[in-house]
């Protein structure tokens, strides 16, 4: 158990302490409730279970039209907040699990530690970098985004006295039996390169902008592994089933809650109406997408364009 927990931080280049958990959700939920803070903030585009976890308390934090959190506004939050006194907490989602928008973490982090609060960084959906260890101060973590088993992730934390401890495992700062089984896995897939998606993702961005359709976030870095497109005049549920008999799995929103009817707060947040976020679709690549599974992809969505337009005309 403890070699996979020292093999967790050195992939992340983590000098403080790792916090073995079920998942990212239950990492950003330790965070979030049990951090010495009064104050809490969070992006207009975090993840549910942020949300979730974090309560009615949080204050939101507006984001601009690709997505991207508004500092100067943030800025202007965490400084009310310091006149009034204690500490703040700042969540953020490095890279958002619906659109693949990449937050500039380090300028992030530096508004954050002008105001002397802390900052919660969910990196789930991104590979193991060491701009973690020199900008956050908990990191929440998941091993099935990184090829492990799921049921198993971490939450680095820089210093425990900034949580309040509670459970009996994980330092006391746990309740449950250690998943030694799952913290091998996690570890062993934490040691396997990750690849890069980034020309099958420019070459899917092309066709879909070449077939009419719009790529969400497109003047924003995005992580090159998750992506998301709208196609004008067909719903998103109308291109899931198409896209599935063809064999092809894509989903309405996050992975996570592809089977809801609610329009996606994220898009909402960035200035979509709700309409235009029911004709959205999530794409994501893994390990081992290839060129042919883009190309098919392509095919399919390139008829279901052509669909649409004979359909209006």
């Amino acid at each position: 158990m403890e070699e996979a927990r020292a093999a967790v931080g050195r992939a992340y280049g983590w000098s403080g302490e790792v916090l073995l958990t079920s998942g990212a959700s239950e990492s950003l939920w330790i965070a979030l409730r049990r951090s010495v803070v009064d104050t809490r903030f969070v992006s207009q585009v975090e993840h549910d279970a942020v949300f979730r976890a974090a309560g009615d308390g949080a204050e939101p934090v507006p984001v601009d039209g690709n997505g991207r959190i508004d500092r100067d506004r943030l800025a202007e939050l965490l400084s009310a907040s310091r006149t009034g006194g204690g500490r703040s907490l700042v969540c953020v989602q490095w890279c958002n699990s619906e659109t693949g928008v990449l937050q500039p973490l380090a300028a992030i982090a530096a508004v954050v530690a002008q105001a002397g609060a802390f900052l919660l960084v969910d990196a789930a959906q991104m590979p193991a970098s060491q701009a973690l260890s020199d900008n956050a101060d908990f990191v929440a973590l998941s091993s099935h985004k990184r090829g492990g088993p799921p049921g198993i992730g971490a939450l680095l934390v820089r210093d425990l006295a900034t949580l309040t401890p509670t459970g009996g495992q994980e330092r006391g700062y746990r309740a449950g039996t250690e998943n030694l089984p799952a913290a091998l896995g996690y570890a062993a897939a934490l040691g396997e390169p990750e690849p890069d998606h980034g020309l099958l993702r420019a070459q899917l961005d092309d066709a879909v902008r070449r077939s009419g359709g719009l790529v969400v976030g497109d003047e924003a870095p995005r992580n090159p592994a998750v992506g998301s497109y709208r196609l004008p005049g067909v719903s998103a549920n109308a291109q899931l089933i198409q896209l599935d008999l063809e064999g092809i799995a894509v989903s309405a929103g996050s992975a996570c809650a592809s089977g809801s009817l609610k329009p996606s707060h994220v898009l909402r947040a960035m200035g979509w109406s709700t309409e235009d976020t029911r004709e959205v679709i999530r794409v994501s690549f893994g390990r081992h997408t290839t060129v042919d599974d883009v190309d098919r992809f392509i095919t399919a969505w390139r008829r279901i364009a052509r669909g649409a337009r004979t359909l209006a005309a």
